[in-house]
């Protein structure tokens, strides 16, 4: 819901009341008519001053595997995409949007093709979250939806102070970002122990720059110091997205230049991304292509990892779902 909108209708009330309502909507609650330990009057005034949700759900996709796409409308029309993913482990990890669109233009991806909106406030964060939570319980969350989320940091870092309330500790919290480079540090230095996941996807700065301009701006060796600085700051480990394109990053020497980029130890792990398509001129790699990459990265003492695909069948690839309507 929208908390400023909240503080407002609750002025003069005693500050714990807020708290009360957050607290019921972090839990799961439906509506304010669960909010048991309100008066019957002031849910009632709530219900007509303070709307439930910041969002509206336009269009759901369930997948074969669990996962489900929600796409949301904010109040001014933009639209949102966030992604419940379910692991047979029993974790329940959300992706949410922290911009309606983005003004990056990475080549490969179908939010960078979408008109960029807004940045979105911290309770369009939250209310991505709150949906899910109404379904069921959930402990993992990525900020690796539409947009970079380091362009819109501080409502990103301000939604993710309040995940633990949700059951999402900071610790099982990631933040995405393609290297925009004064957002790294803010990130390290905001006294929550967030994981970063570094969108790399090539081990050099020439083919980097033509799929992610962003690289010309913030070139690898500078974003990289920044994420060590991170690992030794925090001693989290810092992920590498890197998503698997057929013949254009996955050859064995672009493996090998990525081992030497990173280095051995435990200051990096790759997640190997199968590409998800969407309407680009790209093609995702084969099994046994991202198989032999993982196998030279391993064998240099890099950390690596194939990611589960999720959603396929649901276009669950960032904005696949607002492209299409």
């Amino acid at each position: 819901m929208d908390l400023e909108l909240l503080q407002q209708a609750l002025a003069g009330q005693p500050a714990y009341r807020a708290r009360q309502v957050w607290s019921w909507a972090a839990r799961g609650a439906s509506g304010y008519d669960e909010m048991t330990d309100l008066p019957a009057a002031m849910r009632a005034r709530l219900a007509e001053d303070v709307p439930f949700s910041t969002l509206a759900v336009a269009d759901e996709a369930v997948s074969r595997d669990g996962t489900i796409k929600t796409l949301f409308h904010t109040a001014d029309g933009r639209p949102v995409e966030a992604v419940l993913m379910r692991y047979r482990d029993g974790r329940r990890s959300i992706c949410v949007s922290s911009q309606s669109g983005c003004p990056l233009t990475c080549t490969f991806c179908a939010t960078g093709r979408m008109k960029f909106g807004r940045n979105l406030t911290e309770s369009e964060i939250l209310d991505q979250v709150l949906h899910f939570r109404r379904i069921e319980p959930v402990d993992h969350l990525v900020f690796m939806g539409m947009g970079e989320p380091l362009l819109n940091v501080d409502n990103v870092l301000a939604a993710a102070r309040r995940l633990p309330d949700v059951g999402i500790t900071h610790r099982r919290t990631t933040v995405s970002t393609v290297g925009w480079l004064p957002g790294i540090g803010k990130v390290t230095g905001c006294g929550m122990p967030l994981q970063i996941a570094f969108s790399l996807h090539a081990p050099d700065d020439a083919l980097r720059s033509e799929l992610m301009p962003v690289n010309e701006r913030y070139p690898l060796a500078d974003v990289l110091a920044a994420c060590r600085a991170h690992h030794e700051q925090t001693n989290r480990t810092v992920f590498i997205e890197y998503v698997m394109l057929a013949g254009v990053n996955d050859r064995y020497e672009q493996a090998l230049e990525l081992a030497r980029l990173l280095g051995p130890g435990y200051t990096f792990k790759v997640n190997l991304i199968p590409y998800n398509p969407t309407d680009s001129v790209y093609e995702g790699s084969s099994r046994e292509a991202i198989a032999a990459f993982e196998a030279v990265l391993t064998e240099h003492g890099v950390p690596a990892t194939v990611r589960l695909t999720r959603g396929r069948d649901i276009a669950a690839a960032c904005g696949q779902l607002a492209a299409t309507r």
